[in-house]
């Protein structure tokens, strides 16, 4: 790899800033380009099967832009271009990213390397029954676009890891690339062959894997503001000696930050302006592009947050599934949400101070109302003496 020399010194306020913008909470975002907009912005939105105020990747869009509409959120990623049409075109597709993510479909190209690596991948957790991939191939060129539960069934037992063969074959088909997930209805997959539902210039595996990791070091660049190399290697899930075989041609520059200790790169375009422009406050989901990388989120905001939803009860520390709450810039507390009828219930406070207070409160209110809360109730504040103030605050915001 060639090594270049650091063009740029940045301050940690400068980082943070940069970071914030590129994640689109510095500065009004383009209202106008909605939900799709901060999808094409972020390059990745992660899915995951949590919902306490709503799921993951509707508290995406939700933390940048405010209170749209829940079912606006599902029909931008899902519904496609022109529907009822010949030419339908679909807007997102869904493949294994950071994780399991919605992708913008025009990124569809840039996964021929994962693709590739999983047809070649000689182990699976879950064994293929013989015949089944064909067939479901076969049923999916008939029936298609359909669901796991329409080709037979998701699962063999009860048991949430025990897929029956159909879900195992559709969802290699899925890896592979054969079959892609443009849509889903309510929670489920709705599965349909890629040559059917990817739009013709998009659908081929010509990239090599140098072109695709390049521009996926490049996009994740441009995501993140400025990043390490492991921050950068985290977005997408590349491995490092993925990042560092290209990242020198990837068109991102290297630059030291105050305080990082380690060589970072940022997108050359987040270097031309200073950031300026509005802070959002707002609750974020632990699933957050923003804070998904733990070492970041913690390098960047001084703030030790980790998603404790699989950690026994009696171990958690912050809860359930504890939401930072960001707030001019910095992470100042966190919440763990519930929803009991018409109230939202915070089960845990904690605030980073008196001055927290404010923002928690007006985090809490915004995201009740979001869901159709009338009513916010907090269970538990770990600063006793910062209970008052906020039920305080709380109720001059709802009144």
């Amino acid at each position: 790899m060639t090594t270049l020399r650091p063009t740029t010194d940045l301050s940690a306020d400068e980082a943070r800033r940069i970071a914030l913008r590129a994640q689109g909470f510095l500065g009004t975002p383009d209202r106008r380009s909605g939900v799709r907009g901060i999808l094409r912005h972020l390059g990745a939105v992660q899915l995951d099967t949590i919902s306490v105020l709503a799921r993951s990747h509707e508290l995406i869009p939700y933390a940048r832009l405010g209170a749209v509409g829940r079912k606006t959120v599902e029909k931008a990623y899902w519904t496609t271009a022109g529907a009822g049409k010949p030419s339908a075109q679909p807007h997102a597709f869904e493949y294994w990213s950071h994780a399991a993510c919605i992708l913008p479909v025009e990124e569809w190209p840039h996964f021929a390397f994962r693709r590739r690596a999983y047809r070649n991948r000689p182990h699976w957790n879950h064994e293929l029954p013989d015949g089944a991939y064909d067939q479901v191939i076969k049923q999916l060129r008939a029936e298609g676009p359909v669901t796991a539960t329409e080709l037979g069934g998701a699962k063999r037992t009860s048991e949430w890891w025990d897929w029956s063969g159909a879900k195992v074959a559709v969802e290699r088909a899925l890896m592979y690339g054969e079959v892609v997930c443009v849509e889903r209805r309510g929670w489920k997959r709705v599965y349909d062959l890629a040559e059917r539902a990817i739009p013709e210039a998009l659908l081929h595996d010509e990239l090599d894997d140098a072109e695709c990791l390049r521009r996926l070091v490049r996009l994740a660049g441009q995501s993140l503001g400025v990043g390490t190399r492991a921050d950068i290697a985290d977005y997408h899930r590349l491995k490092g000696e993925q990042v560092d075989a290209v990242i020198a041609d990837s068109g991102l520059v290297p630059v030291t930050v105050e305080g990082w200790g380690k060589p970072a790169w940022a997108d050359p375009a987040a270097l031309e302006t200073p950031p300026r422009g509005r802070h959002r406050t707002t609750l974020l989901s632990p699933f957050d592009s923003l804070i998904w990388e733990r070492a970041r989120t913690e390098r960047i905001f001084g703030f030790t947050h980790r998603l404790e939803a699989y950690v026994p009860k009696q171990k958690r520390v912050y809860g359930y599934f504890a939401m930072p709450v960001l707030a001019g810039g910095r992470l100042v507390g966190r919440v763990d949400p519930a929803r009991e009828g018409s109230t939202l219930v915070a089960k845990q406070v904690t605030l980073d101070g008196p001055k927290a207070v404010p923002a928690v409160a007006q985090a809490l209110v915004e995201a009740a109302s979001w869901v159709d809360c009338t009513d916010v109730r907090v269970e538990r504040v770990d600063a006793s003496d910062l209970r008052e103030p906020l039920a305080m605050e709380l109720t001059r915001l709802l009144a």
